[in-house]
């Protein structure tokens, strides 16, 4: 009989659900059919799902498997192991009738746990191959009965049965209750402890979810509340424990202070252990706790900013709420300039449009104005208060980061029909309404809103010193061990030689100096004191604590654009007419001309009513459109102001006392619906008293109509059809108005780069095409020219932003069959958007050139003076951007981001692995270029060739990633630090940035007008970029070269007292008893030397004035050769030479009681130490010198105070004063001379500039 492969499965398992189990063991016996082996071979997988029983399975004879299973006669027939509930399954299948026959059960044996001898014995004459006529089934049913005689022999009970159909047998065993019970109890816990931890720490699910309108909203969500905090009241103490013990220093500091409770090691006083460990844990949990209280602090100042919310049983209709109290399904007011709190969809805005503008800079880095639309259903009502009346819902999809989409559905109870919502339709949090006021519903909260889900968690960040300090700790771990392990080996390995062992660990451990962390972290905290007092860089708020130096190691600066670069203010700086330029010195000679036009301009508006009433030719009366030799004087001037002033998508404002606007409806006469906004209509010239201010999509565009109004023709009025001008003449009582109707409207896109407009003239009825774009694509467009090129380049090389403004004037017939060819193209189902182009190039043939225009974005105070100071450092600026590649490209030469002898290389738009690979070996051939990528080539670079791509960025001498998303800029960071290793510093001043600079290992807000996320987010806080520059150079600089004086000398006054004791222990033969005891030990790291050594903070190597005149010298510190392993074993070296010198000279001079050598030795370590810290010192500051005096004053007092330690009598005699005076002679005077020849022969770039 062939034997099958059965799988074992484990006889202890229980499920969770089973309070007793049983063994239920089947065999197929032979029904007369010999030649049925396949079929008594076959494995059958039981309703448990449990397999057969592995006859290949070694299992001993002697256990029960083994007796089960070792027989041949058994093979592969074990059949089936499982568990089942005889309590529950059995029980319910009788009583079903599912074995309703009970006749058919032909045999059942009920046997208890004395029957195992009958047992055995059958087993046994199975063994032979059945020979005995002992049936296989007959001995796996007594086999299982022996096992249950001894595995269940406390009370334990089997049952057999066998079925008189097929000869198979069951053996059931019923378990311990006691065991199943605990079990039970057992698996109960674990269920309980399993969904604390799924309640608790496991990610919220995000869903999507319904919000109902006027009525009231049961779910729960996240809090609306802004949180930069990274403890709270329960996680503090652990988290501030484990961030501290995570440094082996602190670590190995608790593990000695534990050993002082073990009295057969103890070595001294308890609280020479205890003492300065707890003091290091109180100073950093006392710094811990400062910062996140003022994080709490600056948390709790933005979540109490007050907001209405619409209210029915409030009698004003409205309550004032702060936005931490703001819940999904309120219904909000947004006043202009106001902050919008949590993610709405708009319902009703001031306009009559239903539209409203908004700022989105803090949430994408783009500075164009965003228009936002209303539901049109809750436009239409008449007020507010009505939207608590109306029943309706929204369903919107679930919390995502994608903050260019949104799919949400508005819905009436009454079964009318849904509409359908898009990002249109919404106003995300940390977006600014730019004008009038906005109402709508909180649709997410907190955590859940796009602009925190495009943030990272704040992190504990280490700094670079801190790392590499930890290491040299681990150095001297292990030398602590080899020399406790070089004792042993001298003194010998017998008796309790672990105890000694441990004794010599404990000896030693001064090695490592708990001081350290003391030390480090006081003077950071003075470092971070002394950056805010900084007069230079007055605004300057250091939030961390812990990362000061690492200022003085950053390689790679990324910075945003808007708001941190630039102030986001558009300043039209030149105008070129082709024969002529104008800008800024000459700008009042254009109003000039206006002004003189303007008595022409009346009298043909007035000669263009009779010319149309006697039906002459529309087109004829204006006198600028005859022949070109007879134009006047001022031509050019006037038709480039005309069309600037109509080629626009720009809506005139104006705010007055009552705070009343003029909206897009501002022309139409009549009352006013707005709830929050009343429109002021325009009547005639004079009622426009009040200043203009605009809104518009971009800012570019505003400045060219704030410009138009300077030199005299004012946009006053605008709607969806007309346009009204105001020409501004001599006498301010005669102003003219030009009126305009809107034909058609071709907005600016990404693809097309230009915008036009078809407008006709209310009076002279004469069409004019007007066309604004970048020069790229004018250039083929308008009619032949000889100076448009040249002029762009040099405008572009000036940083300005260049638009090339052409016009094409049009008869009634061009202008009817364009729009007949272009309603029929819009109306086309397939390739709409390329028919729709097609018509529209039609028309752009042979234009007329009028002008090319310059616009400046203009730069934050001193940005290209730090940009260049930066770059002259070794620091490679990165510009990460939100915004357009050509807006970027102007910022990054205005900003001189790019150098003047260095080329720009603009990676084009890549989508496949193929234009990827094209794309990079085209710029690897561009050496000393710099990289300008959006943020979707950077992503499809980034899939296929990221270490390629790296490698070529990074070595670029600038880098400028347009286009890019929140996530994107933190993705950027992180690339950089884990492929070059370098230390990065990203400024931003927007929320946007906020994800970008937690990554950073220094993140640096700036304080701007749109907001406080990204300097509350930063580890350090500067009003202005300009700033960043000093941080670095003078600030970094020092701080990280103090903070690695101070370390090492710390490490240099632990290993010397070592070096000493080892010393002392190896001649007085090998005890492992300390050198100096109680306080001498406390006192050394202390009063003795604390002051002078912490002094070396007010060190400086330079002046300020040396590190911004050669920022040259910040090239060294990123190579961080001020703390390095070399560094490190020339301290380790002079600790050994000096600490053996005073040693054996306190030995060897001595006379005749121990305490001498320690009075000899203590007070040379003393003055040794002092005269190191005077070695060390650069530069001189008066608290240091009132430090080293202090000091030696307070150890003189010691020595006649402290009668235990030292021989009073010894002390005053002539001996003690020459055996400590040469001692200390022999152990610094070489190391003088050498750090002297040093200077002189081989002296640090620094010295070289003095």
């Amino acid at each position: 009989m062939a034997e099958s492969n059965v799988p074992l499965r484990d006889f202890d398992e229980e499920s969770e659900t089973d309070s007793e189990t049983e063994l239920l063991i089947r065999r197929d016996v032979p029904s007369g059919n010999k030649n049925n082996s396949s079929h008594r071979g076959r494995r059958r997988k039981s309703s448990t799902g449990y397999s057969g029983v592995d006859a290949d399975a070694g299992i001993g004879a002697g256990s029960f498997l083994g007796n089960l299973f070792g027989g041949n006669t058994f093979g592969s027939a074990a059949g089936q192991i499982r568990y089942r509930n005889e309590r529950s399954r059995e029980r319910a299948k009788n009583s079903n009738g599912s074995y309703s026959s009970i006749s058919k059960l032909a045999q059942l044996t009920h046997t208890s746990a004395g029957v195992a001898g009958a047992g055995t014995g059958a087993v046994g004459g199975s063994g032979c191959g059945g020979s005995n006529g002992v049936t296989t089934a007959e001995s796996a049913a007594a086999a299982a009965a022996a096992a249950a005689s001894g595995d269940l022999g406390n009370g334990g009970t089997h049952s057999t049965v066998v079925d008189p159909e097929n000869g198979s047998s069951t053996v059931f065993y019923q378990h311990n209750r006691r065991k199943s019970k605990s079990r039970s109890i057992g698996n109960v816990c674990k269920l309980c402890l399993c969904s604390c931890w799924r309640k608790w720490f496991r990610p919220r699910e995000l869903r999507a979810r319904t919000v109902n309108l006027g009525r009231v909203n049961t779910e729960k969500f996240p809090p609306n509340e802004i949180r930069n905090q990274k403890y709270n009241f329960i996680t503090f103490l652990p988290l501030v424990l484990f961030e501290q013990f995570r440094f082996f220093l602190n670590l190995y500091f608790l593990l000695m202070a534990l050993s002082q409770f073990i009295p057969d090691i103890r070595i001294g006083y308890p609280y020479t252990y205890w003492g300065p460990l707890g003091f290091v844990l109180m100073v950093t949990i006392c710094r811990e706790a400062v910062d996140d209280l003022r994080r709490h602090q600056r948390d709790h100042e933005v979540n109490s900013q007050k907001y209405k919310r619409l209210s029915a049983t409030n009698g004003s209709g409205y309550e004032m709420v702060p936005s931490s109290k703001l819940k999904v399904g309120d219904v909000i007011i947004v006043e202009k300039n106001e902050r919008v709190p949590s993610d709405l969809i708009l319902l009703r805005t001031s306009d009559r449009s239903g539209s409203v503008f908004v700022r989105t800079d803090q949430l994408d880095g783009e500075t164009d104005w965003k228009p936002r639309l209303a539901v049109p259903y809750t436009q239409k009502l008449s007020r507010d208060s009505e939207l608590h009346s109306i029943d309706a819902s929204f369903y919107v999809e679930k919390p995502q980061n994608d903050i260019h989409s949104f799919i949400a559905t508005f819905c009436m109870a009454d079964g009318s029909e849904d509409t359908g919502l898009s990002v249109e339709n919404t106003l995300w949090a940390n977006t600014v309404v730019a004008a009038g006021t906005a109402t709508g519903i909180v649709i997410y909260t907190g955590c859940e809103t796009r602009s925190v889900m495009n943030n990272s968690q704040p992190r504990s960040k280490v700094g670079l010193l801190d790392m590499e300090i930890n290491g040299l700790t681990k150095v001297l771990f292990c030398a602590v061990l080899g020399l406790s392990l070089v004792m042993m080996m001298l003194k010998g390995f017998g008796g309790p030689w672990y105890r000694y062992m441990f004794r010599f660990v404990l000896l030693f451990s001064y090695i490592i100096p708990i001081s350290l962390r003391v030390n480090l972290d006081m003077g950071k905290a003075f470092y971070s004191w002394q950056m805010q007092n900084d007069s230079n860089i007055q605004g300057t708020v250091v939030r961390s604590t812990t990362i000061p130096e690492e200022l003085g190691r950053i390689s790679y600066v990324l910075t945003d654009k808007t708001g941190t670069l630039t102030q986001n203010e558009m300043v039209f700086k030149k105008i070129h007419l082709g024969i002529v330029s104008h800008d800024a010195d000459t700008f009042h000679h254009i109003g000039q001309m206006i002004q003189k036009l303007s008595g022409n301009i009346l009298q043909q508006q007035q000669g263009s009513v009779s010319s149309s009433s006697s039906g002459g030719e529309s087109n004829k009366p204006i006198m600028f459109a005859g022949n070109r030799m007879r134009r006047p004087e001022g031509w050019r001037e006037w038709e480039a102001v005309r069309a600037l002033a109509l080629c626009h998508n720009v809506t005139p404002v104006s705010d007055d006392e009552d705070n009343r606007s003029v909206s897009t409806a501002s022309t139409v006469t009549g009352g006013n619906n707005s709830p929050t906004k009343s429109v002021i209509n325009i009547e005639a010239p004079g009622s426009t008293d009040t200043e203009h201010q605009y809104q518009a999509a971009s800012p570019d565009e505003i400045a060219l109509v704030k410009w138009t109004e300077q030199v005299g023709l004012t946009l006053i009025a605008r709607d969806l059809n007309t346009m009204t001008l105001q020409v501004k003449t001599p006498s301010e009582d005669n102003d003219i108005l030009l009126h305009y109707q809107i034909l058609q409207l071709f907005p600016f896109t990404s693809e097309s780069k230009r915008m036009g407009i078809i407008v006709r003239e209310s009076k002279s009825g004469q069409i004019t095409f007007y066309l604004k774009g970048a020069d790229v694509v004018m250039s083929s467009i308008v009619q032949y020219n000889d100076w448009l090129s040249e002029e762009s380049g040099n405008m572009a090389r000036e940083g300005l932003r260049t638009l090339v403004v052409a016009k094409k004037v049009l008869t009634e017939e061009q202008y009817s069959d364009f729009e007949t060819r272009y309603n029929a193209a819009r109306l086309s189902i397939t390739d709409r958007v390329a028919k729709v182009a097609a018509v529209t190039e039609s028309l752009e043939r042979e234009l007329e050139l009028l002008c090319l225009t310059g616009v400046e974005d203009r730069l934050q105070e001193n940005v290209r003076p730090t940009l260049e100071l930066l770059r002259n450092a070794g620091v490679r600026v990165w510009m990460l951007t939100g915004d357009k590649l050509e807006t970027a490209c102007c910022i990054a030469k205005s900003s001189q981001l790019i150098g003047r002898n260095q080329g720009l290389h603009v990676l084009r738009s890549v989508k496949t692995r193929t234009d990827a690979h094209q794309e990079l070996n085209s710029f690897r051939r561009k050496q000393g270029h710099a990289l300008v990528i959006s943020g979707e080539s950077l992503e499809v670079c980034l899939q296929y060739y990221r270490p390629e791509f790296l490698e070529l960025a990074t070595a670029s001498p600038a880098v400028v990633c347009c286009r890019c998303s929140p996530t994107q800029k933190a993705q950027v960071v992180a690339l950089i630090q884990k492929h070059t290793g370098k230390r990065t510093c990203a400024v931003g001043d927007g929320g946007n940035d906020v994800s970008m600079i937690q990554q950073a290992d220094a993140g640096v807000g700036i304080e701007g007008r749109e907001g406080r996320q990204a300097s509350l987010a930063g580890d350090f806080s500067i009003p202005q970029f300009s700033h960043i520059a000093k941080l670095l150079l003078i600030h970094g600089r020092r701080s990280y070269k103090r903070s690695a004086a101070l370390s090492q000398f710390v490490i240099h006054r632990g290993l010397i007292i070592t070096t000493l004791q080892a010393v002392f222990s190896a001649v007085f033969y090998l005890s492992s008893v300390a050198l100096y005891q109680g306080f001498l030990m406390v006192g050394y790291s202390t009063l003795y030397t604390m002051f002078p050594v912490f002094s070396l903070v007010l060190d400086q190597d330079i002046t300020s004035e040396t590190a911004v005149t050669y920022p040259e010298l910040y090239k060294d510190l990123s190579k961080g050769r001020s703390l390095s392993y070399k560094t490190f074993f020339i301290w380790v070296l002079i600790s050994i030479y000096q600490g053996g010198v005073i040693m054996y000279g306190a030995l060897i001079l001595f006379v005749d009681e121990f305490i001498h050598i320690v009075a000899i030795s203590f007070s040379a370590l003393i003055m040794t130490e002092l005269i190191m810290v005077a070695l060390t010192v650069r530069t001189w500051h008066r608290l240091m010198v009132l430090a080293e005096l202090f000091s030696l004053a307070l150890y003189l007092i010691s020595l006649a105070v402290l009668h235990e330690y030292f021989d009073w009598e010894f002390i005053w005699s002539y001996d003690f004063l020459w055996k400590v005076s040469l001692i200390t002679l022999v152990s610094c005077l070489p190391l003088y001379i050498i750090k002297f020849l040093r200077k002189k022969c081989s002296p640090p770039s620094y010295l070289k500039l003095s």
